[in-house]
């Protein structure tokens, strides 16, 4: 079972989506790279905690839309499988149902980085079936 934990819904509750539907997004995204199981935690963050969080891990001094944090990556664990974390900050993202699809589909394995457009090709795709 997937359980997605989604953390400052009320930052974006008057025009975003739901938490059910960023829940169901989350699960998408990953049952499309088959991962049924484990936790995820979404984050909705001010643009201050986005930019000390992109300098610290990606030695980039400024707010970005998403970052996503792993952690049992390999699916190897003692107990529940830990996903990750999805963390969105809301003025730098145009689309956050699409922040989470992406979040999720780096928490994966996935990287647009490294890859040669698979990721950025499903994502689209996603986005295709959910609107």
């Amino acid at each position: 079972m997937l359980d997605v934990e989604v953390i400052g819904i009320e930052a974006v509750a008057d025009a975003g989506p739901t938490a059910v539907e960023l829940e169901e997004l989350c699960a998408l995204a990953l049952s499309s790279a088959g991962i049924s199981d484990g936790h995820v935690a979404i984050e909705f963050v001010d643009e201050d905690r986005s930019r000390e969080l992109n300098r610290a891990h990606r030695k980039i001094d400024h707010a970005t839309d998403v970052l996503s944090f792993g952690v049992d990556g390999d699916g190897h664990s003692a107990g529940p499988r830990e996903l990750g974390d999805i963390v969105i900050c809301p003025p730098q993202t145009e689309d956050l149902r699409e922040a989470v699809v992406h979040g999720a589909l780096h928490l994966s394995g996935m990287d647009h980085e490294t890859d040669e457009g698979e990721m950025l090709a499903l994502q689209a795709e996603l986005m295709r079936w959910v609107n």
